[in-house]
Parts: structure tokens; sequence; C-alpha cells
């Protein structure tokens, strides 16, 4: 290698070196006050002041991510009964009524979060953003808006963590009413598919956090082959029903996703990835126990439609 390339490689080495341990500073620093809503995090403190509504542009980050990555920085509970997380998210309200009763899973900048709060003052509505940089705008976003609205707001926080791996750490059975899935990422690949945050196996864990007859799912996307996967993975767990046009009508939570999230508030003036800015959505409801089908070695991983076609293209194959 020439002097001057091998000098130059040798320079790029030690300046990611050195961005690597910075971030893993910053990052150290974050870990510890990550769940603190009542705190601002000091690294971005130059961009807000607390108190003021931060501005989305210093916020924003990179939209997609693998959520089964090995990450040992997110926190939970050590036990259900450690409920202190709650005191710090939720300060101003009676012990007993800190317990979130509806999920914004990836909430994204906190719109429908921040929504709910608002329709809804008697939920505890808590978002949950796997994203550092986008949780810490929704949590600045949420203590100006408290600030501006006293005694309002006080009913809704943002947490960081992986719903897809973390939510029996933070919530009893049957503690929940609402979980919302908006606009997740699509994962387009195949070979991505188990990160898609709506599947068979994650909807048994839904299940067990919805409280029977009462608890809802909520579906919504702007990308069609995403809305046939989730009608087809919910529709094949027997322990969810969906929701008739009417019955949804009659949910006013469902006009509220439909409009107040910001994705769709993208979608509607960009037309989204249909470039027709159609929504695709469907709310399910957890049935009691008393009506679900038993549940046996035969049945306990049902084959999906992918697996069988790949089934039947093997068994092609093999017979020529």
């Amino acid at each position: 290698m020439p002097l001057n390339k091998a000098s130059a490689y040798i320079a790029k080495q030690k300046r990611r070196a050195e961005e690597c341990n910075t971030m893993n500073q910053e990052q150290g620093v974050s870990d510890r006050q990550e769940d603190d809503t009542s705190q601002p995090i000091a690294s971005s403190a130059a961009i807000t002041q607390h108190g003021e509504m931060p501005q989305k542009k210093f916020y924003r980050q990179r939209a997609h991510c693998n959520p089964l990555a090995h990450n040992d920085s997110f926190q939970y509970p050590s036990s259900l009964q450690d409920t202190a997380w709650l005191e710090e998210h939720f300060p101003n309200l009676p012990e007993g009524q800190r317990h979130p009763t509806f999920l914004d899973c990836g909430c994204g900048f906190g719109g429908l979060t921040v929504a709910l709060a608002k329709l809804l003052p008697e939920e505890v509505i808590l978002g949950l953003e796997i994203r550092l940089k986008v949780k810490e705008y929704v949590r600045l976003r949420i203590m100006a808006l408290r600030q501006e609205n006293p005694g309002q707001y006080e009913n809704c926080s943002v947490l960081r963590t992986n719903s897809m791996k973390y939510l029996p750490n933070f919530f009893p059975k049957a503690s929940l009413r609402k979980m919302f899935f908006c606009f997740p990422d699509p994962h387009f690949k195949r070979k991505n598919h188990a990160r898609r945050i709506v599947s068979l196996r994650l909807l048994s864990e839904y299940a067990y956090l919805l409280q029977p007859t009462v608890g809802r799912l909520y579906c919504i996307t702007d990308v069609k082959e995403l809305h046939e996967w989730h009608l087809r993975e919910c529709d094949a767990h027997p322990l969810f029903r969906n929701l008739s046009v009417q019955e949804m009508k009659d949910d006013i939570c469902v006009e509220t996703m439909i409009n107040e999230t910001e994705e769709a508030k993208k979608v509607t003036r960009s037309g989204g990835d249909n470039k027709r800015g159609e929504k695709y959505y469907q709310v399910y409801e957890r049935i009691p126990d008393e009506g679900a089908p038993k549940i046996h070695a035969g049945n306990f991983f049902p084959v999906t439609s992918e697996e069988e076609d790949a089934n039947r293209s093997t068994a092609e194959t093999d017979n020529k």
C-alpha cells in the first residue's frame, strides 16, 4: 500500500475510534437518564431548554432498526412489584392510578400519545419508542405541554424500550385496555419478517397483557402488503376477533389513530407508500379465555401460509 494511502487509512481508523468513544460516553449518560421524565438529558440542554417545545428537526433519527439485535442498553424493572418507574413518569397522578392502560407501541414523535391523553383524561397513556433521540423529543414535548396547560397531559409519558422484548417486565397480566401499532416498520424482505412487531407469536404476548372482552389491538399502515400480513396473523390467532366496520366507527380511538399520528398526517400530505394517501387499518378485540379453543401440541405452532407455500414448493421439487 502506498505511504500516502496508508497514512489516510490510519487517520480514518483513528477518527472512527474517537467517534465510537464519544458515542459510548454519550450513550452511558443517556442510559442512566433515559427513563427519568422529570430531568432533562444534558446533551440536549443546548438544543431545547427545559419546558420549551422541542423542534423536530433536531431529533430526527434513522427510521429503521433491528429490534432483535442484542442490546443491553435498555433498562427494565427486576420484578412487576418494582413500580418506582411509574412515579418518575406520572409524578402528579395518585399512587394507585399510575399504571398505564393504553400503550402506543412505536409512538414515533408522540402525535397519538398526546392526542389520546387530551381526548381521554381518565386513561393513562404510555408511548413506547426504541429510538433514543425520538424518545427524547416526545419527553420534552410532553413536559412543554404540561407547562403550557397546567393540570393536563399528566396522564401521558414516554418510555424508551424494545416493545418486542420487554413488555412482560413492565405490565402485569390483563392490565391493558388498548394497544396501538401505528405505521410500523414493514420490513419488506422476507428474511426480515421476524422483525415485524405484529406476528402470530407476539400476539400471544399481547393477548396475555390485554384485558379479556375489553382489550383491543389497533393496527394501521399505508402498506397494503403489511396490512394483509396483519389480517392474516391476527385472524389466525385464537384469542382475537376482528371488529366489524360499525364497531370500529363507534370506537372514538379509531378516528384519532387515523388522523392524529405523525405518520398519518404525512401520508395524508404526501400519499404514503401507495401514493394515494390510503390508510389500511383493523381493530381486534381480546376474547374471553372461556371462548378460546384449546391449545395442544398439534396447534401450538400453527403453520402459516408462507410456510405452506415453502413446504409445497419443496415437495414439488422432490417429486421432480
